[in-house]
């Protein structure tokens, strides 16, 4: 978030970083000059205008309403309020609309969920969705450090640390996040109920399967789409071109498709392999493809915080 920040040149006039008691009083650096970390009560203190939050949930739950209290935005990145009916899902792209200046913690949606819906939202706009079915192959980055560790541990001979529940290199893990009472992972309704929220209708039926695969670089999905309206598929090709924030590449017959190395360090999502699927009317194949720590996590916070700055709600 702070690469992105100094990147995307936002106007920050006071950087505080905030960790827990133990890390209190080291230093990060952002733009060539060191800031020191303070606690939670101290930055609360300082009444700052916007907290972008990745913490974990229950950290999330418990200093979220404190820091809006002193009317601080709150980006959030965990689950904590994803499906809180009071709060918002937001994909700026999608429905950052839907903000107001009441609105002070706003929820970052899953790396998954915001990839797909960048691709469904201009298309149901023209077509309307009736049913999603999607298969993600997520990045170890999704898991964080220790996950990459392992990866490149047991592709180096070693026996990994534990961090999945089986063996990741030269193998697929059809499980991500733990097993729910419906045979579903909890990443994969996720990415059912999160769908619905942003894109405001939940006529839309999703089904997801959700795989970690031996990968860095971002995300890749195989979505599968049914419309309510027939389409042309260079249409779908120049809807897609024209919606910010989306590359399409697709020419197959080139090799040109959306790979994860080529993602990896990108804020946009890709999409190709564009096809219909002649197996029923009105539905259409693609392959969706983003860097899950920019787009899917860190570029969108970034993103909501510059459009709460684009209102006028914090200077």
């Amino acid at each position: 978030m702070l690469r992105i920040l100094e990147e995307r040149n936002f106007p920050v006039t006071e950087l505080i970083p905030v960790a827990s008691e133990r890390s209190v009083g080291l230093k990060v650096e952002f733009k060539g000059k060191e800031y020191t970390i303070v606690s939670a009560d101290d930055a609360i203190a300082m009444m700052p205008q916007i907290a972008l939050f990745s913490a974990g949930g229950s950290i999330s739950l418990e200093l979220a309403p404190k820091f809006a209290a002193v009317g601080c935005f709150v980006v959030d990145n965990s689950s904590a309020w994803r499906m809180d009916p009071t709060k918002k899902l937001i994909v700026p792209e999608v429905n950052g609309d839907t903000l107001t200046e009441k609105d002070f913690i706003i929820a970052n949606p899953n790396c998954s969920t915001i990839q797909m819906v960048m691709a469904l939202q201009p298309l149901h706009k023209v077509y309307g969705i009736k049913r999603v079915v999607v298969s993600t192959y997520q990045s170890v980055t999704g898991t964080g450090q220790k996950a990459v560790a392992e990866l490149l541990d047991e592709r180096a001979g070693g026996k990994g640390h534990g961090v999945y529940p089986h063996p990741i290199d030269l193998n697929l893990i059809p499980q991500i996040d733990v097993f729910m009472d419906n045979g579903y992972t909890k990443e994969e309704m996720k990415m059912v109920l999160e769908t619905n929220k942003i894109m405001g209708d939940d006529t839309i039926k999703v089904t997801a399967t959700t795989v970690r695969v031996p990968v860095m670089g971002g995300h890749s999905e195989s979505v599968n789409i049914e419309f309510h309206k027939d389409f042309v598929e260079n249409d779908v090709r120049e809807i897609l071109s024209n919606f910010p924030g989306v590359v399409v590449i697709d020419n197959p017959k080139q090799g040109a498709y959306p790979m994860p190395l080529d993602a990896a360090g990108k804020d946009d999502v890709f999409v190709g392999r564009i096809r219909r699927d002649y197996s029923q009317p009105n539905t259409l194949n693609c392959w969706v493809v983003s860097d899950n720590l920019r787009k899917g996590a860190a570029t969108n916070a970034v993103q909501i915080a510059k459009y709460l700055h684009n209102r006028g709600w914090i200077s």
